[in-house]
């Protein structure tokens, strides 16, 4: 099958029209759920300590996040289908809204707590029904953009351009956690904690951007583009064809983004207890260098400042607050690691990239299992720039020419992100009975799966490649 790519481009569809502007606009939707995930990932070590949760415990963030996706993922699929792409994505807007504005009755709740009104699991259990709601909303923006943004130009860089998107998911994550530091980890004049007061003012702000951002959307042009459909699925002659699930290459990807997700989940709402427990003695003079290097600046020394406190050693330790922050470091890793695989797809197969990536992600878990010290700390980064390409890719190689289909077929692949509300709470039973660093064996297995998807693509869907500047359709 031979397709006319003579007027297609990065952005520009079959029929030559240029939709670089709906582009930009979707990608506000990927830096949306970035900045509700990178807050996401800071929150477990807040409820460890407010109240006095076990890592395991405290992992009930995850899932009720992740069940969000789970139970509205195949409803989304349903509406995206019926509403079309621009109705599906103000519906996710509206319901992540009120997911939003639902904090701030929580936090009265929470204050509650104070008076012996109600329980502490009350106020836990008000705060997960905040998150789970907007996951629901999220789910919605996440069935309908990911494949958007994979027919919106020319198929062969149709890996390219979910990454791209992606990117902004990345920037999205880099700000989450520093405004969740902010809230969450925040300290009154007496040095007494405030995050939970405080924790509501971040999801407002978001409730009152996505309205804004619905409004945008409801004016806009979002043409309703079908994928194409290399697997004649959309043809009443196809038979038992028609079904999703005949093709390999689909069923496993389902299940490569469940072991993805899980994996991605646990080391980012870990990564603060990691940092906080398993990093060697920090020298004091590293404290007083940054004060000096702060000192002239007064918003950069307030920030720079309560990143260490005195370790059971007497040495300092990363504090709560620091090791926030140095969660932002993590996701420029990812972000430097979205940009780049951008690239590095218009050149190179998706699937050997994936395998690539997701093999080197084996080696980085395993590096930090091996508890190696600061050697073992520089892997958790790295693994952030390796696991960066993996969701949008193994999207893009699970869609791949299923038609009318692949918004179905979208709403089954973000479904697996429940992997997330799973298995981080396997990673926490592992790091409470040994530690957080044993726990990485759990990421580990996952990213094994993984690159066996990735290195056999080609054979579960029958074509060459997708991606390096050109797409070999499947044989029919």
């Amino acid at each position: 099958m031979s397709t006319d790519t003579s007027k297609k481009g990065l952005f520009v569809t079959s029929e030559g029209k240029n939709v670089l502007f709906t582009f930009i606009l979707v990608c506000s939707l990927f830096l949306l759920w970035g900045f509700c995930n990178g807050m996401i990932d800071v929150m477990d070590k807040h409820f460890q300590e407010e109240l006095g949760l076990s890592k395991s415990q405290s992992a009930w963030v995850q899932f009720a996040h992740y069940l969000g996706y789970f139970l509205m993922s195949i409803p989304a699929g349903w509406l995206a289908t019926k509403l079309g792409y621009k109705g599906g994505i103000i519906a996710g807007l509206s319901i992540v809204a009120l997911g939003g504005f639902w904090f701030i009755p929580a936090t009265r709740i929470n204050d509650m707590v104070r008076l012996g009104a109600v329980s502490a699991n009350t106020s836990f259990v008000a705060y997960l029904a905040g998150v789970c709601v907007i996951a629901t909303g999220l789910t919605f923006l996440e069935t309908i953009a990911n494949p958007y943004t994979t027919v919106l130009g020319d198929n062969r860089f149709a890996a390219t351009r979910i990454n791209l998107a992606q990117s902004c998911n990345g920037i999205g994550w880099i700000f989450g956690p520093v405004i969740g530091s902010l809230f969450f980890y925040g300290k009154d004049a007496a040095g007494h904690n405030t995050g939970n007061q405080t924790l509501y003012i971040p999801y407002a702000g978001v409730a009152v951007a996505v309205l804004v951002l619905a409004v945008i959307f409801y004016f806009a042009e979002v043409p309703d583009i079908k994928a194409e459909d290399d697997y004649h699925l959309d043809d009443p002659a196809a038979g038992e064809g028609r079904s999703i699930w005949t093709h390999p290459h689909f069923v496993l990807a389902v299940a490569a983004q469940f072991l993805y997700v899980a994996a991605q989940a646990g080391i980012f709402s870990f990564f603060i207890n990691y940092m906080t427990a398993e990093t060697p003695a920090i020298p004091g003079a590293w404290s007083s260098s940054l004060a000096s290097f702060s000192g002239t600046s007064g918003w950069l020394h307030n920030w720079l400042s309560g990143w260490f406190e005195p370790a059971k050693s007497g040495l300092l330790a990363l504090s709560n607050k620091g090791a926030s922050n140095l969660t932002s470091v993590g996701f420029i890793f990812f972000l430097v690691g979205r940009f780049s695989g951008a690239g590095i797809l218009k050149k190179y197969s998706a699937h050997k990239v994936l395998g690539f990536y997701a093999a080197m992600n084996v080696a980085m878990t395993f590096l930090v299992f091996l508890k190696l010290g600061w050697f073992s700390v520089a892997c958790v980064f790295l693994s952030f720039f390796f696991m960066s390409v993996m969701f949008p890719t193994i999207f893009a190689l699970g869609i791949f020419g299923l038609g009318a289909r692949a918004k179905r077929a979208s709403s089954f692949l973000v479904m697996a992100i429940m992997g997330g509300a799973i298995l981080p709470k396997l990673m926490g039973f592992v790091a409470d009975k040994y530690d957080m660093s044993r726990g990485f064996i759990v990421p580990m297995v996952c990213f094994i799966f993984v690159a066996y998807y990735g290195f056999n693509w080609s054979k579960f869907s029958g074509a060459e490649s997708l991606g390096g500047g050109a797409t070999v359709r499947a044989a029919h």
